[in-house]
């Protein structure tokens, strides 16, 4: 599975990843190089990212579920 990001927030990662190696390093990159850093990241740990991010809205929603009766129980008295 290929990860993409929408065009802004694309934009958003190369600029964070040419702010981190600007500060961090003290070295500039270019646009170039860090769209390459970004789509490396994306490509190599964005599947794990997006599984543990299914895992834990799977975990949220069950534990919704398990409290559903308690939620909605009526009474009937």
């Amino acid at each position: 599975m290929k990860i993409r990001l929408d065009p802004a927030r694309h934009r958003n990662a190369v600029t964070q990843i040419q702010k981190l190696f600007s500060t961090e390093f003290d070295e500039k990159l270019s646009d170039f190089r860090a769209e390459a850093v970004v789509e490396q990241l994306l490509k190599s740990i964005g599947p794990d990212i997006y599984n543990q991010a299914v895992q834990d809205v799977r975990a949220h929603l069950q534990g919704k579920l398990d409290d559903l009766d308690g939620e909605i129980y009526a009474d009937p008295d």
